[in-house]
């Protein structure tokens, strides 16, 4: 059996979704001290959903194709949705990953709730 899916492979050699956008309605930064992975979500918000999300991932195949994946399955969500994604959802959606991989979808859903927490703080200071 191969240690990677078709899936996690595909997501990371064919990232989607990868760059950031200037003037992000809400970035989330997260990372592990102890593989060195570093993740960024950033979104673009219309009408309470996300209308566009970027990712800027620095680390290892599997923290690439968990923000590819995980950017994927958020765009056009509404917010009550976003918020509900789990690392077990991205690990899901990419057919597995291995066990001492798994901390990579965990980084995908803090980065993606760090976002939207930046959003909404930025959001109840100016409303």
């Amino acid at each position: 059996m191969a240690l990677y899916s078709e899936k996690v492979m595909d997501h990371f050699r064919h990232p989607r979704n990868v760059g950031t956008i200037e003037d992000a309605d809400g970035i989330g930064e997260v990372g592990n001290a102890k593989c060195g992975d570093i993740m960024k979500i950033y979104l673009k918000i219309k009408d309470e959903r996300v209308e566009d999300v970027k990712f800027e991932t620095f680390g290892c195949g599997s923290a690439i194709a968990s923000s590819s994946m995980a950017t994927e399955m958020i765009k056009g969500k509404p917010l009550t949705e976003v918020l509900t994604l789990t690392n077990k959802a991205v690990t899901e959606a990419l057919d597995g990953l291995p066990t001492h991989k798994l901390h990579c979808s965990v980084l995908a859903e803090q980065a993606i709730q760090a976002a939207v927490k930046d959003y909404q703080a930025k959001n109840k200071a100016v409303g």
